[in-house]
């Protein structure tokens, strides 16, 4: 038994210089719950009948199972606080390369501080792209110049790319924000959204930039915001014409479709078409969290705020160049449907 206690007592000293405090290395939290750890491991060496409490709570008579099962327990909610941890640390390197890539954007694209205060509207399209070098161009030279009054500028939010997307944007004269590691989409749509909130955009536009998305289509989305008939528009191509139709992929997205119409108490036809126009006071209020699957979690976003939600019907080619960003078998149908559950729950 005394060797018993000498082995609990090195683990519970163990613990804590594992958890030794040092200034900007250790949160407080952490220290705590070093401290709890230690005490409890040293409680047990010394004090071994406090088992007994464990076979009354639990309902044992073994006090060794009871103290597994309290174990067990202990690991579950150590494992649930690190995993919060882990998701606080993704966040917060989330809104550092977000930062990176909006101070970078503001000094490659100063904006005017005096001057005229322009008399028509603005509508930004935001483009996230990763390794698209070989589409890019032909999409952004068919965004128009100016659409139903507003002036249009295109936005191209490179995510983390390894290729030569945004060389090939940048060559060409249109603007680019650059996350300087692989972030996700969802990231790259926040990027968009913050600079285009800075900049007082009326409106946004987001469309793909493989080429699956027509620029031509673009007055469809946002017609019904400039009239005022609307605040969120989404394309869809059932109501449209869809190049890749048939098949698993199209059952998935009607069924999917019609699980968030029910949540969203609407219609909604095609949940996973990225094609979309936000009105630009309306961006502050779509919180995104995900990585990815964020057309899902925008529409019902945009359903909880009480946005005017509406479906046009727009044309989905295949893309014709880059590499799919899609998690492959049953990744892509899992992800997007734990992503409706997060967002609903929230």
């Amino acid at each position: 038994m005394d060797n018993v206690r000498l082995v609990g007592v090195a683990i519970a000293v163990a613990r804590l210089r594992v958890h030794e405090i040092r200034p900007g290395r250790r949160a407080r939290s952490d220290l705590l719950l070093a401290l709890l750890v230690a005490l409890g491991i040293g409680v047990v060496a010394f004090l071994p009948g406090v088992g007994n409490v464990l076979t009354s709570i639990f309902r044992l008579q073994n006090r060794g199972f009871a103290f597994l099962v309290f174990s067990n327990l202990l690991l579950f909610g150590l494992f649930f606080y690190l995993l919060g941890q882990v998701r606080t640390s993704n966040r917060r390197n989330d809104e550092l390369v977000r930062a990176i890539a909006r101070r970078q954007y503001q000094e490659r694209y100063p904006r005017p501080t005096s001057g005229a205060v322009a008399e028509t509207g603005k509508l930004l399209i935001i483009i996230p792209a990763y390794n698209e070098q070989d589409a890019i161009l032909g999409v952004l030279t068919k965004v128009p110049n100016r659409l139903l009054g507003y002036d249009v500028e295109a936005l191209v939010v490179v995510d983390g790319a390894t290729g030569a997307t945004e060389a090939v944007a940048i060559e060409h004269q249109f603007p680019v924000a650059a996350h300087i590691i692989n972030r996700g989409q969802g990231d790259a749509l926040r990027t968009g959204f913050e600079i285009a909130r800075a900049q007082g955009a009326d409106m946004v536009v987001n469309m793909d930039a493989d080429g699956q998305h027509q620029p031509e289509e673009i007055e469809r989305l946002v017609a019904p915001i400039a009239a005022g008939e609307a605040d969120f528009v989404m394309g869809s191509r059932f109501l449209g014409h869809y190049e890749d139709a048939g098949g698993a992929r199209h059952l998935g997205i009607v069924g999917f479709s019609r699980l968030i119409s029910l949540l969203s108490h609407g219609r909604i036809t095609d949940c996973t078409n990225g094609f979309r126009a936000i009105r630009g006071d309306a961006l502050g209020r779509l919180e995104l969290r995900e990585d990815r699957f964020s057309t899902a979690e925008l529409i019902l976003k945009a359903a909880k705020k009480g946005q005017r939600i509406r479906e046009v019907p727009v044309t989905i080619l295949q893309g014709a160049e880059g590499e799919s960003k899609k998690p492959k078998g049953l990744g892509y149908p899992l992800g997007f449907l734990r992503v409706i559950i997060h967002t609903w729950l929230r």
